[in-house]
């Protein structure tokens, strides 16, 4: 997948959120750590990073510098991945984390063939609000915490 691919899927994403309350902005080409902030349907301030798959895993793999830099802004912190099997959010305010693990993955999401050790986390899906875009209210269903 380009960039220029997930940028689009990132803003039709927030697109589909702004519709049903919330009040997001892109802010994939800054050089923040997450690719949304705003206003959750509640008025509480969040931050989103936006994961696109592919490919269909069990887990949804989490890189641990990326949460760590998640978890240093205010507010609600969520974690979204998109695969071939559906859409899952993690509301990382209150996720109880397995252990990480060192796993190789690229340097970089799109634009290198370079492989490094990282710490990443394997989050299971029974612990994300799984929702289809033709019924997005789940995410802000709040036996889970969500918002």
């Amino acid at each position: 997948m380009v960039l220029s691919k997930v940028h689009q899927l990132e803003k039709a994403a927030i697109l589909i959120l702004n519709l049903d309350g919330w009040e997001l902005e892109w802010t994939g080409i800054g050089s923040e750590r997450y690719d949304a902030k705003g206003k959750t349907p509640k008025g509480m301030d969040c931050v989103i990073e936006f994961k696109f798959r592919n490919k269909y895993y069990k887990t949804k793999m989490l890189e641990k510098d990326k949460y760590d830099a998640l978890m240093k802004n205010e507010g609600v912190k969520l974690y979204y991945v998109n695969d071939s099997k559906g859409n899952y959010m993690y509301h990382l305010n209150t996720l109880l984390l397995p252990e990480p693990i060192k796993k190789y993955c690229p340097d970089t999401t799109l634009w290198s063939n370079k492989k490094s050790l990282k710490e990443v986390y394997l989050l299971e899906e029974k612990d994300a609000i799984q929702f289809a875009w033709n019924d997005v209210s789940q995410i802000i269903r709040t036996d889970n915490g969500i918002i």
